[in-house]
């Protein structure tokens, strides 16, 4: 299919890479038009669903550790998860996201990656790529990785041993959270898998070892680990669905995990999934709530496959192969991507933060026995 030639040549030396970012709600509008903040969400996206999508800011200076350079492009696409999903025909939105595509190709782009739910909308990425000039990746494959290392090294702090813990994935028929369940879920006692459709949901519990399957995300309150990543555009686990001293990943935008847990659950640990390191002195030239020099784990893969030079279809559709994700894991250490630390709620976690769930893990394993 178009999207998925190459026309970048093994020895060019600079292979331009395009990002596609939207708001996450319409009070994200206020960003860039300051009025929105006094309008009700149906007026602002009244407003935006005729807006054309525009190149936001320009990225430098990423640079690998073996000395290759990209740079590139955010290019804004003006439509909210709800438009996306709910409001608006399913063709419009492929109109809507391919003229985003073809900007990036215009401005010199050779691989644009699909941020949030741009890569989840009908077919995750693959009628895009059927419609593109240029290759598009959704970014799957190194956010599944970021999850796995993230919940890995939480638990690691937290000395949780996994083959004596429950894992629970939420939203586990996507495409994230199949390939999560798959492989995180051999290393623990047992894995709960949580999904919309029964049927799917037990399909996939068929495939991981020690697991079953339910539609009830109550369920997860028997879990030591969570990795959610619903496609869901409002939050699904709240403060009653978590055992204390439990590890949440959430790799969902919007967010899985409401609120309301941040406010009343200090003995739970919730961390961002896909919360990257970029090498080299990057300057994406737009603040989207992340530290200096990091960005979404999506973004990243976008990035690793232009410093390779590697302007391909990567990862598109509905399924993300182990294979994917082992080389991403590769492509990063190569090139220098790495986590970015914890972050929880827009904020840094830090040492105290481990420390205190810690004790009631600790808690725990001691009423246990």
């Amino acid at each position: 299919m178009r999207g998925q030639h190459s026309d970048a040549r093994k020895d060019d030396p600079l292979t331009p890479f395009a990002f596609i970012i939207h708001p996450i709600n319409a009070r994200d509008v206020a960003r860039k038009y300051a009025i929105a903040k006094y309008l009700p969400d149906g007026i602002i996206e009244e407003f935006i669903k005729r807006k054309r999508p525009m190149v936001v800011s320009e990225v430098r200076g990423v640079r690998s550790k073996t000395g290759a350079t990209t740079e590139g492009w955010l290019v804004g696409c003006p439509l909210t998860p709800r438009l996306m999903t709910s409001k608006l025909p399913l063709e419009f939105v492929y109109e809507r996201i391919g003229q985003a595509v073809q900007i990036a190709h215009d401005v010199g782009a050779k691989i644009v990656g699909l941020g949030a739910y741009t890569s989840v909308v009908g077919d995750g990425g693959v009628t895009i790529a059927e419609r593109a000039p240029i290759a598009v990746t959704t970014g799957n494959s190194y956010t599944v990785a970021t999850a796995i290392q993230g919940t890995t090294e939480a638990l690691r702090r937290l000395d949780v041993d996994p083959r004596a813990s429950v894992l629970a994935v939420v939203g586990a028929t996507g495409s994230i959270g199949r390939t999560c369940a798959l492989c995180l879920g051999p290393q623990f006692g047992s894995t709960l898998l949580v999904g919309r459709n029964r049927e799917r949901t037990e399909e996939i519990a068929a495939e991981v070892p020690r697991s079953t399957a339910t539609v009830d995300v109550g369920a997860i309150t028997a879990a030591d680990a969570i990795i959610t990543v619903t496609s869901t555009d409002s939050a699904v686990i709240e403060p009653e669905h978590l055992k204390p001293g439990c590890v949440v990943c959430d790799v969902a935008r919007p967010r899985d995990v409401s609120v309301r847990v941040a406010k009343t659950r200090n003995d739970v640990l919730v961390i961002e999934g896909g919360v990257v390191a970029v090498p080299g002195d990057v300057d994406f030239g737009l603040n989207f709530g992340f530290p200096p020099k990091t960005a979404y784990a999506c973004m990243s893969e976008t990035m690793m496959l232009a410093l390779e030079n590697r302007a391909e279809s990567y990862t598109l559709g509905k399924t993300v192969s182990v294979e994917q994700v082992e080389e991403t894991i590769r492509l990063a250490d190569k090139h220098g991507f790495h986590l970015a630390g914890f972050r929880s709620f827009e904020r840094p976690v830090s040492d105290e933060d481990i420390e205190r769930v810690r004790g009631f893990v600790r808690a725990g394993q001691k009423a246990k026995g």
